[in-house]
């Protein structure tokens, strides 16, 4: 089992930036890459970035190309959301996602993620 508690949301302000945090604990050995997901009332949670736990490598949607930045510290068990230049329509609660098995064809897909964190709700306000 794999425990994900996530951190670091809050009330900002458009063009503002932010970092969430995703902390990783129990079986960490077994994940092969993490992700940020995020939801708004009423909808589906939506693919935001991912990054692979061994190489680092990074994925993003395209609504947030540009603008944030996923990483890890594998020694601390962390994975980041580096969140700048923010808009009202970043406003959502974000998810930390963790999978056993992953691959980069299949990134998006919530059902991909074995483990998800309780979630931390972002405000960008206009």
């Amino acid at each position: 089992q794999v425990h994900l508690v996530e951190s670091g949301g809050g009330l900002v302000q458009a063009g503002d930036s932010l970092r969430l945090s995703c902390k990783a604990s129990g079986r960490t050995s077994s994940i092969s890459a993490m992700a940020w997901f995020r939801q708004v009332p009423g909808k589906e949670q939506i693919f935001v970035a991912a990054v692979t736990w061994s190489g680092g490598n990074s994925y993003y949607a395209d609504s947030v190309k540009g603008r944030f930045t996923i990483s890890r510290d594998n020694a601390k068990n962390t994975v980041y959301l580096q969140m700048n230049s923010v808009k009202p329509e970043d406003t959502a609660v974000y998810f930390c996602a963790a999978a056993v098995r992953w691959d980069i064809a299949t990134m998006t897909w919530r059902t991909v993620y074995d483990y998800w964190g309780q979630g931390t709700q972002v405000t960008v306000s206009s």
